[in-house]
């Protein structure tokens, strides 16, 4: 495939995503409806549908037929952020906008031992966005990151219980950050909160790797592992300082800033359980390596800001390693449908911010299958997420945030 075709695929995908991260940081988990109804417990070795590819390569060998699904997610959330410094009381509604996150997957054997398998779907992606004229426009504004995941692998029946998957990755990311003068309109004469102050944008490629194992103790009963690595995506785009007081330039200068963004690695442990022909459970728990994320750094040779020479943009993050438990079960109900439920624990990943109010979430989920044939079945899930109230500091100002998350998707899934 070339690059150039990968290129407009992806491009699409893009286009028809409005990025978000509902889970901790930036993580965006929405990569099946069967996975949504169960909160995306036992990920890594329930493997219903193609949409395992997303999470454990390895389990690909299970698929005696060529399948494939296709998912579409929305995402409506309801974040709202308040303002409580001394005399500068401000409240921002909803700073989170709506998003659609599609995703497909492909399997197809190749013999009794190998199959191989490519999955699209999106793995990261943040978007908030403030009024234009909120105080601390230098923080808040609008900030985007979308990155879309094109992601080939093979498994490998290695024993009677071991199967070994590997995949590539390429990842196409598109970045976008407007901030606004906000209180620093008042150091200039005739200008308003709501005019800009600086803006970058910008897209690139990036490369990564995953690798992944299903045991299987019986036919009943199988765990899943998986690994996939950190990616860095390396922006060559626009820094333009609207009004010369960010970064030491000309105002309307605009230049090629160089900025690195860190999609951080995640392994995942995964157990299912069938319990008896009509019920199973399943679990996950999900690692993400989010100390490797320590800041937001745009650079050219000609700008000097305040942060040091060659330094257009510089915000510092506080982030570490977090953790996502989840539980779920899944009930035969007869041979056309089949109900689930699941419960998770997604741990905070950083420390909250305006372009990025983190905090613990707890997920609530339910969803179905109904199998229209042997070879044509339909997923639907809903999930409510449910995020702590929380109060975080930023330039030395004080804000209160609250928030919870609807999440819809539905899916279809085809064996050839």
């Amino acid at each position: 495939m070339s690059q150039k075709f990968l290129k407009t695929a992806i491009a699409i995908t893009v286009a028809c995503t409005s990025s978000l991260a509902w889970s901790a940081g930036y993580q965006v988990s929405e990569h099946s409806a069967s996975g949504l109804g169960r909160a995306f417990a036992g990920e890594a070795a329930v493997a219903d549908n193609a949409s395992v590819l997303a999470r454990n390569p390895a389990a690909g060998i299970l698929f005696e037929r060529a399948t494939t699904s296709g998912v579409i997610s929305f995402i409506d959330p309801n974040v709202d952020v308040s303002h409580t410094g001394p005399s500068r009381e401000q409240s921002a509604k909803d700073v989170a906008p709506y998003a659609i996150v599609p995703a497909s997957y492909y399997i197809s054997p190749i013999n009794d031992q190998f199959s191989w398998g490519v999955a699209l779907f999106t793995g990261y992606g943040v978007a908030t966005d403030y009024p234009d004229d909120f105080n601390q426009g230098s923080s808040a504004g609008d900030t985007s990151l979308v990155s879309v995941t094109f992601n080939p692998s093979v498994a490998w029946q290695a024993t009677e219980q071991w199967s070994l998957g590997v995949g590539l990755s390429a990842v196409y990311g598109i970045a976008e950050l407007n901030r606004h003068l906000g209180l620093n309109a008042r150091l200039l004469p005739g200008a308003s909160a709501s005019d800009k102050l600086i803006t970058m944008e910008g897209d690139t490629f990036g490369f990564g790797w995953n690798i992944g194992a299903l045991y299987a103790l019986d036919d009943k009963n199988r765990f899943g592992f998986a690994y996939r690595s950190e990616v860095t995506l390396d922006f060559d785009g626009d820094f333009t300082d609207h009004r010369g007081l960010a970064a030491g330039l000309p105002a309307g200068t605009t230049l090629t800033g160089k900025l690195e963004a860190v999609l951080p690695a995640t392994f995942e442990f995964s157990g299912f359980h069938q319990v008896d022909p009509q019920w199973a459970v399943h679990y996950s728990v999900l690692w993400t390596e989010w100390s490797q994320f320590k800041e937001l750094r745009a650079t050219n040779p000609q700008c000097n800001s305040s942060d040091g020479a060659g330094i257009c943009f510089l915000k510092e993050e506080h982030y570490e390693n977090a953790l996502r438990w989840s539980l779920g079960v899944t009930h035969n109900l007869n041979d056309d449908w089949i109900v689930r439920a699941g419960f998770a624990f997604d741990e905070q990943a950083g420390k909250a911010t305006l372009s990025i109010p983190d905090t613990d979430r707890y997920w609530y989920s339910i969803g179905a299958t109904y199998q229209y044939n042997s070879d044509l079945s339909f997923d639907a899930g809903f999930t409510l997420i449910d995020s702590q109230s929380g109060t975080f500091t930023e330039d030395g100002e004080t804000f209160d945030s609250s928030g919870n998350a609807l999440v819809y998707a539905m899916q279809a899934n085809y064996t050839f």
